[in-house]
Formats: structure tokens, sequence, C-alpha cells
């Protein structure tokens, strides 16, 4: 298992983290666990998913 942070998603999704952390709270995107300040942490797996659907129905 792979976990990713808020920044590290963002830059693989291309998008500010701002929007990373709207989709969190969306439950768009679904965290595993946190860091020690707290913030989300995403499966690479899970991310690489939400890319690949989000791109297939009209992109990020």
């Amino acid at each position: 298992m792979s976990l990713m942070s808020t920044e590290q998603v963002a830059e693989f999704l291309g998008v500010k983290v701002e929007r990373v952390k709207r989709l969190a709270r969306e439950h768009l995107l679904i965290s595993k666990s946190q860091d020690d300040k707290g913030e989300p942490l995403f499966e690479h797996d899970d991310v690489k998913k939400y890319k690949e659907l989000a791109e297939r129905i009209g992109g990020l």
C-alpha cells in the first residue's frame, strides 16, 4: 500500500491542493489515514482510478 499526501495527489492530478481537499470533503477521494498533522493520506491506486474515471467523463 503506497500512501500519498495531499500535495502529492495534487501534483499527480495536476490540480491545486485546495481541490484535493474539496474532493476528500465531498467523498470523491477517500483518505485511508492521516499524517502527524491530521492531513489526509490517499492510496495511490485509488487516486489513479479516480484520475482515469475523471478523464473518461470529461476531465479533471
